[in-house]
């Protein structure tokens, strides 16, 4: 090997390291970073583009069976050799968070793809060794219990926390017969739970709700009388709302251009964290600027309006999923995941543009359910990331989540005139007594008060 190579890859080892690469795994950097050279050898380096780098993460991203680290310590190679030893100039500002973020992949229990066509498949309430160890011992009662959360169409979510807590009723109880099982029991865990545990009131009316299911839809029986329990009184929690400043100085501080567009159209249209990662392009209506928000809570479609102001973002963002959509079917891939009424209805759908996501992830995976290849949405832990590192960056001091920008949404609809009905339909809410609650942050009752201290 030439002196001069070899004292590059000597500095890129000792450069990896101190950024904290450790050194039993810094080979497979050196890799990492060889493996991109050796496939553009006829250009050097310092000609390098943008544009280059991202065609190769793109081609290296269809690897479905690279796991989601796999491609990150890719991209964390890549950036130490461009950023780091070469220092190039377009590097700094080259979008690493989004190829880091948006590379995780969905696991089996996801709400996106979790929902099998079958009730004789539990893997979905297994999640872990708690539920599998108590489900097998009461095999049939937790397979009613499934049947009847899914004959209602209950969210993937609602059926892990009612079968957990279903779970830990017959493991207090210390697994007695079921059919001995009475209000007794039912208040004697509810009662150990807010003393003993000191659980908050929240999770306390989750047990009871998940529990009563249990009795009335399962084990049939359906006179319980609590009358030894009162069901705790949820406390009623202002929302953390945004000031209008801060709104921008937040979107201001983003490090990356593709996080602040999805912070910014989560606040222009109020939507929640998983109704805009699980956007497609088909809802998206550019002539009538306005967004279809499909299955929402309770499983209800709305219209939110499409913000002007981010129309050739959102435009640009869709010609880039089409360029990595051809990409995709040129390595023959198994096109986005649909759900199962859609599926069956429109057998090839899956590869058509029009139902992929919005906010597709980086790299193609294995669908952890049905073993196809896939490219799911983006994975919403890496925007609920990019909104916490911007909230800090610009001295934000409030907890700022990516339900603070609904919040802010809602409030400044208010401010701004708008009445509550429509406020409540765009929300998506389905009684108005919970979009009531902005009201309260707007009121503001006794902050107009003057202190007796200021008139001293």
């Amino acid at each position: 090997m030439d002196s001069s190579v070899s004292r590059f890859w000597d500095n890129y080892i000792k450069k990896s390291i101190s950024y904290g690469v450790k050194p039993n795994v810094v080979r497979w950097y050196v890799k990492r970073a060889e493996d991109y050279i050796k496939v553009h050898s006829s250009v050097r380096l310092a000609q390098h583009t943008p544009q280059m780098l991202e065609h190769y993460l793109e081609e290296i991203g269809r690897q479905s069976h690279l796991k989601d680290w796999q491609f990150v310590q890719v991209v964390d190679a890549l950036h130490i050799l461009f950023v780091h030893m070469l220092a190039t100039g377009w590097a700094v500002e080259f979008q690493w968070d989004y190829w880091r973020g948006a590379a995780r992949e969905l696991p089996a229990s996801h709400g996106t793809i979790a929902r099998s066509e079958s009730v004789d498949d539990f893997s979905i309430a297994q999640a872990g060794k708690f539920n599998k160890t108590i489900m097998g011992k009461f095999p049939s009662l937790f397979e009613r219990l499934i049947i009847e959360i899914r004959m209602r169409q209950y969210s993937i979510k609602t059926e892990q926390s009612y079968v957990g807590w279903a779970g830990r009723f017959l493991l207090f109880t210390g697994e007695a017969e079921t059919e001995k099982l009475d209000a007794h029991h039912i208040t004697e865990y509810l009662e150990h739970l807010a003393i003993k545990r000191n659980v908050a009131v929240n999770t306390q009316n989750q047990a009871l709700n998940a529990i009563i299911f249990l009795f009335k839809h399962v084990l049939g029986k359906n006179n319980i009388e609590l009358s030894e329990y009162a069901r705790p009184k949820r406390p009623r929690r202002l929302p953390v709302v945004l000031s209008k400043p801060e709104v921008r100085t937040l979107f201001a501080s983003f490090a990356n251009d593709f996080y602040r567009m999805m912070a910014t159209l989560m606040y222009g249209t109020g939507m929640r964290l998983m109704e805009c990662v699980r956007l497609r392009i088909c809802d998206v209506d550019f002539d009538y600027a306005q967004i279809t928000i499909r299955s929402a809570k309770g499983g209800k479609d709305r219209m939110v309006p499409l913000p002007a102001s981010l129309v050739d973002q959102l435009r640009e963002q869709l010609r880039h999923v089409a360029e990595v959509h051809q990409g995709d079917l040129a390595v023959n891939y198994d096109g986005v995941h649909l759900p199962g009424a859609l599926a069956k209805k429109f057998p090839g759908a899956g590869k058509q543009l029009k139902w992929q996501y919005l906010f597709p992830a980086s790299k193609l995976a294995d669908d952890p359910r049905s073993q196809k290849i896939r490219r799911h949405h983006l994975h919403e832990s890496a925007i609920q990331r990019a909104i916490r590192i911007a909230a800090e960056k610009a001295g934000i001091n409030k907890r700022v989540t990516s339900h603070t920008l609904r919040h802010s949404f809602a409030t400044h609809l208010l401010e701004s005139g708008y009445d509550i009905r429509t406020v409540q339909e765009l929300l998506g809410h389905a009684d108005v007594s919970t979009t009531m609650i902005y009201t309260h942050v707007l009121n503001k009752p006794g902050v107009s008060v003057n202190s007796p201290l200021d008139v001293l």
